[in-house]
């Protein structure tokens, strides 16, 4: 029986199509090293995020498509991911030089869940295999240390700042330089010069994805981050009450004045279920406000995540639920919506020159 051939293979594996992209795989180019030795066949299947909600579905197919082919006995196919990331600047000057894409979470108003959420969504894309930071640009209130159980003040090496590592992420606040619970006051230039400081002279390394925690509003550091920062786009975050769904619209109009796409509304607290009535929910801050206001002013909505008291348990002990409770509801909800961000993020990309590298590979036989 003839081996296979290069031809034959690629068009057994054209009908596989990326969903974020509507194109064969082949077409893509997300097929690389693709070796034949008689009857073994040995490919990679390079994905743009290691969040790719069909990673598994894609090597099952490619498996089982290249296996039927005539003259096949075996098949290897490696996973790889390579991040596709923002455009380098060019002549000006880029503060935070390796990380591929830089997320602000935002939120118009406190009292919402925005850090719980930003430290859960950086936590559900370090699951995926990414590498991941984490930057408490919140000055006046930094809550990263408690969040995380990672507290002290960083190291420095060379005249830059070694950013803290814990649960698997690289770490800067305020927080770590704080010895007492005295309220920091600071005037806008003082605010300006540390988020600025928080960029250019924390030595992030490489990363796949940053995550910037913005304090609420719409204030000084707010303000100096999406001016300054390379943002590749923002999330924000609110409840279905209507006082919070006005300052989110408001949190909306500040990205956009400073060209900041906005990747999508995450509704926080949606409801409850009470343990002894799994199939009701109750809609405490009423119901469908983050959909309704997500289709209104023209983004996606990136879902809802319910209220769950371990939420604040495992917060208070420095166990994001991703990790206390990962196979709860609101763990479930918040690694959907990483997976959501990280692919909005991959079509951004493609729009314009990407910062990569392929760093992440799964083998299957």
């Amino acid at each position: 029986m003839a081996s296979p051939t290069q031809d034959g293979v690629l068009e057994a594996l054209r009908p596989i199509v990326d969903p974020d992209f509507g194109k064969s795989i082949v077409d893509l180019g997300f097929v690389k090293n693709l070796e034949i030795d008689g009857g073994r066949v040995r490919f990679d299947i390079e994905l743009t995020t290691p969040a790719c909600p069909v990673k598994e579905e894609f090597q099952r197919a490619a498996r089982d498509r290249v296996s039927a082919l005539p003259g096949v006995d075996e098949v290897q196919v490696t996973m790889t991911a390579q991040t596709r990331g923002r455009e380098t600047p060019q002549g000006g000057e880029d503060l935070l030089p390796g990380v591929r894409n830089v997320i602000a979470v935002a939120s118009g108003k406190g009292g919402v869940g925005k850090s719980t959420v930003a430290v859960n969504l950086a936590l559900a894309l370090r699951g995926t295999g990414a590498t991941v930071g984490l930057m408490d640009a919140d000055v006046y209130g930094p809550s990263l240390p408690l969040l995380t159980g990672v507290s002290g003040r960083p190291e420095t090496r060379d005249k830059r700042i070694l950013p803290h590592e814990g649960l698997g992420l690289k770490l800067m606040s305020m927080g770590f330089f704080l010895t007492d619970d005295s309220p920091v006051i600071w005037r806008g230039p003082m605010v300006h010069g540390l988020v600025r400081q928080f960029m250019s002279d924390v030595d992030w390394g490489e990363l796949d994805y940053l995550i910037v925690d913005l304090p609420p509003g719409t204030g000084d550091a707010a303000l100096t981050l999406t001016q300054q920062a390379p943002l590749s786009g923002a999330v924000i975050v609110t409840t279905a009450n209507d006082l919070s769904l006005i300052d989110a619209r408001k949190g909306l109009a500040m990205f956009e004045k400073v060209s900041v796409p906005v990747l999508g509304i995450v509704e926080n607290m949606s409801y409850f279920v009470p343990p002894d009535l799994p199939d009701r929910k109750y809609y405490i801050f009423g119901q469908g406000g983050g959909a309704r206001v997500a289709a209104e002013i023209g983004v996606d909505f990136l879902g809802e995540i319910p209220i769950d008291p371990r939420v604040v348990e495992g917060g208070d002990r420095g166990r994001p639920i991703t990790l206390h409770a990962p196979d709860s509801p609101p763990a479930a909800a918040l690694r959907e919506i990483a997976g959501a961000v990280a692919r909005k993020l991959v079509v951004l990309a493609e729009r314009t020159p990407a910062i990569a590298d392929a760093n992440i590979s799964w083998v299957t036989n």
